[in-house]
């Protein structure tokens, strides 16, 4: 699934490639990829003639605001790319007039087109269908209707994650800390490649009990999620997932990786072999040398 720096990447190619993007022409290919409203056609009729005007994240969501072409708010379309949803990204034929683009075959796995009245298309893959969108109609609260939202913890790299927000939010716990840093309502974004990553950089091993981390060790902790997020984001996210960018490339960070999907070979740091197991029904990996 793709985690922070795979959507925060996606974003910053959505925002890059569809700001001020005239969505001329929607299509959904299938009816299960539309959350709300129930009935796709409303979500169709809803984008057409919308303008999106910036892209936004929180957790392993995106958000992009909608305004009418007079400037009035439109609401916002919401996506989760689940397991394995991506956006392409098709640039307008050359000569092309205004309006959609051709039918050209989608492929047997697109499940939304987008068309900008220039003719570029915006396509959206799911090979598993679990992915997700979303419309908000303005005036109603993004939470009433993305529910998942309401659930999320801070941000990695807002000030309310801190080494004394996780000493009040893990207190008294019994679940090892990998298992408390996959929780989106803890913090928001991480799963299973950068909780391994992160602990690893903190030298804290995976089954700890989370309630007896100290100050100063959840404080290495904090620090180590941040440096590993922000490195995976200039990577352009990890290549171990089906994760794509815009222009269907996949990221740079699993050739840098510590221990993620490294079970068995030397520790980069060490040279200690390092150590694989299932963890509340997660791969964990981890060094025994470097991580306490």
């Amino acid at each position: 699934m793709p985690e922070l720096p795979e959507v925060e990447t996606v974003r910053l190619g959505l925002q890059r490639e569809t700001q001020d993007f005239l969505i001329g022409r929607v299509e959904v290919l299938r009816d299960r990829a539309i959350a709300a409203p129930p009935d796709p056609a409303l979500f169709r009729l809803a984008l057409e003639g919308c303008r999106i005007e910036q892209w936004s994240r929180r957790g392993k969501y995106l958000l992009a605001e909608l305004r009418h072409p007079d400037g009035q708010q439109a609401g916002i379309w919401g996506v989760h790319l689940r397991m394995t949803g991506q956006f392409l990204w098709l640039a307008a034929p050359e000569g092309a007039s205004s309006g959609p683009a051709g039918d050209s075959d989608p492929g047997q796995h697109t499940r939304v087109r987008i068309w900008e009245q220039s003719g570029a298309e915006l396509r959206f893959i799911d090979t598993r269908s679990f992915a997700q969108m979303w419309f908000v109609p303005p005036g109603r609260a993004v939470e009433s209707v993305i529910t998942g939202l309401a659930r999320l913890g801070p941000e990695p790299f807002d000030p309310g994650f801190s080494a004394p927000y996780l000493q009040e939010r893990l207190r008294g716990s019994r679940r090892p800390i990998k298992s408390a840093l996959l929780d989106q309502s803890l913090v928001a974004g991480i799963g299973n490649i950068y909780a391994d990553e992160s602990l690893f950089a903190a030298g804290i091993l995976p089954q700890t009990v989370s309630g007896r981390l100290g100050s100063q060790r959840l404080e290495r902790l904090r620090g180590a999620v941040v440096e590993i997020l922000r490195t995976s984001i200039g990577a352009g996210g990890t290549t171990f997932s089906d994760f794509r960018d815009l222009t269907g490339t996949n990221g740079n960070y699993g050739g840098q990786a510590w221990v993620y999907r490294r079970g068995g070979l030397p520790c980069r740091r060490c040279g200690t072999p390092l150590m694989r197991d299932r963890l509340a029904g997660r791969s964990t990996h981890w060094c025994p040398c470097c991580q306490k």
